[in-house]
Order: structure tokens, then C-alpha cells, then sequence
């Protein structure tokens, strides 16, 4: 029972985390005359007051030690710091500029990403259908390429900065809120160094037109809008197999796309539809190839735990028998099952989770 409340209560923090990032849209605009760049300095140094607030109630400090003395995660943190920084800023520039449908499809087109980009830096090796999902988001890119009169930049540029903010993130196998803190720390000092700025040369919004202090209260509510969902998907990382947070992961672009075309009244002429269709049409043969895949190894695993269960104990050999034991003398209180157990392969040892599916949609 409290397994499934666990899993329940994953489920909700991920639909919350997703939910979140896909309505974002809404937010952004609220924040003008505030420039894009305005908006992302603001998010790094009141994220990172949100996130200390946070590690300073949870007590999780150790960690801080241990990447200061390893200069490689340093190197790996500053490079996520700058992708992220890329990503953000382009999101928050193409919502406020009209282009949230374009945006939308960033995300979309992401896991993609992510696969080609497992292949040709990681050596990767694809399934049959992953390829054929590959070729048919590179098709849909060429189709968006034409609808657009250019190549889908925001699109690729969302996409590619995040997958490689990913994969850095992979390697620095950090927690979500300690790598969050790392990142904007590294910012954190170029981000109030420019805002410091803004302010000098009269350039700055924080209190500028009518809302006054109601606008530096929306501008320092960025830190909320970053840290929340992330906390949320971090609780869900840990209560949902991943398997069910890559479906969950469609929500945010889905919802995105949806207020593009519904709220902000986007164009979509019938090449761009055509071009979202053939990219569905991709993640739709990719969540299908990682479903029938996790499906397959959870079977295997099974048959792996069923096999080691009924295996029978070796027999004791008679070489370390005592010489003063004799065969008649052997009797079940002498030899007891305790003494020959299979220790080799338990069944403790074999469990769905050993055998996992492969991770290049990840």
C-alpha cells in the first residue's frame, strides 16, 4: 500500500513539474518592459537565494567541499552553467517575441537530439526503430524549414543547448538541487555584476513603470518559477520508474504548444502542422521502442529470478568433511541446509532493477 501512495504521490509531483514548465509561457510577458537578458540575470541570482534558502533548511552542505577540491566537475559545472544560460535566455527572448510555438518544438525535438548526439559523441548503438525515428525528426526539421522560409534556429538552438546541458549533467552526477545551486553560483556574480549595471547607468526595470515595487517582486518571483518545478521533479525522480517521467516529460512542450496556437494566437499554416506531425510521429515510435524494450528486460529479469530460485544447493564435497565424520554417520542433524546454501547467485541478487533498458532517450 504504501508503495503505490509513493508512486501516486510521484506521479502527482511530475504532472506538478511538467505542468509547471509547460504554463511558464504565461509568466514571462508579465515581466516586460524587463528585457530578456534583464529577466535571466534576475533568475540566476534569485534562484540561487531560493536554493541556499533551501540546502540551508535540508543541511546538505558536505557536498560543497568536495567540488571545490575536484577541478574536472568544477570545469563540467561551469559548462553546464553556460548552456543552461543559453537555454534559458533564448526561451524567455522567443516567448516574449511571439515565437512560443517555435519554442515548443525545441523540446520536442530534444530527446532526438539527445539520441544523435549519444551516437556520434558517446558511441552509442541504435535500435532499428530509433533510426527510424532519427530520420523522420531530420525529415520533419526540412519540412518546419520550408513552412518556416529557414532552418527552425530557436527550435535547434533549445534543443541542442539542453541535450548538452543533459549529457554534462550526466557526467557530473550530481543532485538536482545541488547542481541547480553549483550552476547559478558560477553565474551568480556575472548576473548581479550586471544588473548592478543596469542600475548605475539608469537602465534598470526592477521598479520601473507603473506596478513600481509590484514589478521587482514579479522579477525576484523568477527564482520561484525556476527552484519549485525542480523540486517537484526531484520528488518525482525518486517515487516514478523512468520509464513513466519520459512520457511525462510531453507534457510541458505539449502544454506549450497548445497556449502558442490557443492564448497567444500563433500562425500555423500546413507546412508547420505537417512538420509537428512528422515529429509526433518520431516520439511516438521512440516512447513505443522504450516501452516494448523495458517491457522485454523487466520479462528477462523475471526469468533470471525464477531461474535462481529453483536452483538447487550444491552438495557439500567430501573433501572438507572432517575425517571423523563417516558417511554413516552423516545424518540431516549433522548436514544442514544452512551449511550449503547457494551463496554465488541469490535471488535477492537478481531483481527487475539489475536489468535496465538501454538510456539513449534519456
Amino acid at each position: 500500500m504504501k508503495g503505490k501512495n509513493e508512486q501516486r504521490a510521484g506521479l502527482l509531483y511530475g504532472v506538478g513539474a511538467y505542468g509547471m514548465w509547460g504554463i511558464v509561457p504565461l509568466f514571462w510577458p508579465l515581466l516586460k518592459p524587463s528585457g530578456a537578458i534583464e529577466i535571466l540575470a534576475h533568475r540566476m541570482v534569485w534562484s540561487l537565494a531560493l536554493v541556499g534558502i533551501a540546502l540551508l533548511v535540508v543541511r546538505r552542505w558536505a557536498w560543497i567541499g568536495e567540488l571545490a577540491r575536484d577541478r574536472r566537475k568544477l570545469g563540467l559545472i561551469s559548462v553546464a552553467a553556460a548552456t543552461i544560460t543559453v537555454n534559458w535566455g533564448l526561451y524567455i527572448w522567443a516567448v516574449n517575441n511571439g515565437q512560443v510555438v517555435e519554442a515548443s518544438l525545441g523540446y520536442f525535438i530534444n530527446p532526438l537530439v539527445t539520441i544523435a548526439m549519444g551516437v556520434l559523441l558517446l558511441g552509442e548503438r541504435l535500435r532499428p526503430v530509433q533510426w527510424i525515428a532519427v530520420a523522420t525528426g531530420l525529415t520533419a526539421v526540412l519540412v518546419l524549414a520550408i513552412g518556416y522560409g529557414r532552418p527552425p534556429w530557436i527550435s535547434l538552438i533549445l534543443a541542442f543547448s539542453f541535450a548538452t546541458y543533459g549529457l554534462v549533467k550526466k557526467k557530473v552526477n550530481m543532485g538536482g538541487l545541488e547542481s541547480l545551486a553549483a550552476e547559478t553560483a558560477v553565474l551568480f556574480l556575472p548576473a548581479l555584476g550586471f544588473l548592478l549595471w543596469l542600475t548605475a547607468t539608469g537602465a534598470s526595470t526592477f521598479t520601473a513603470g507603473d506596478a513600481g515595487l509590484g514589478h521587482g517582486a514579479l522579477l525576484a518571483a523568477t527564482g520561484i518559477v525556476t527552484a519549485v518545478p525542480l523540486i517537484c521533479f526531484g520528488a518525482a525522480a525518486i517515487r516514478v520508474p523512468l520509464s513513466t517521467l519520459g512520457l511525462l516529460q510531453y507534457l510541458a512542450p505539449a502544454f506549450q504548444f497548445i497556449l502558442g496556437i490557443v492564448y497567444f494566437h500563433e500562425e500555423m499554416p500546413p507546412e508547420r502542422w505537417a512538420g509537428f506531425a512528422l515529429v509526433w510521429l518520431a516520439l511516438s515510435l521512440l516512447t513505443w521502442d522504450a516501452l516494448r524494450n523495458a517491457r522485454r528486460n523487466r520479462v528477462l529479469a523475471a526469468k533470471l529470478l525464477a531461474t535462481a530460485a529453483a536452483a538447487p544447493a550444491p552438495a557439500a564435497p567430501e573433501a572438507v568433511l572432517p575425517k571423523t565424520v563417516t558417511r554413516e554417520a552423516m545424518t540431516p542433524e549433522t548436514v544442514t541446509p544452512e551449511a550449503v546454501t547457494p551463496e554465488a547467485v541469490t535471488p535477492e541478487a537478481v531483481t527487475p532493477e539489475a536489468v535496465t533498458p538501454e538510456t539513449a532517450t534519456q
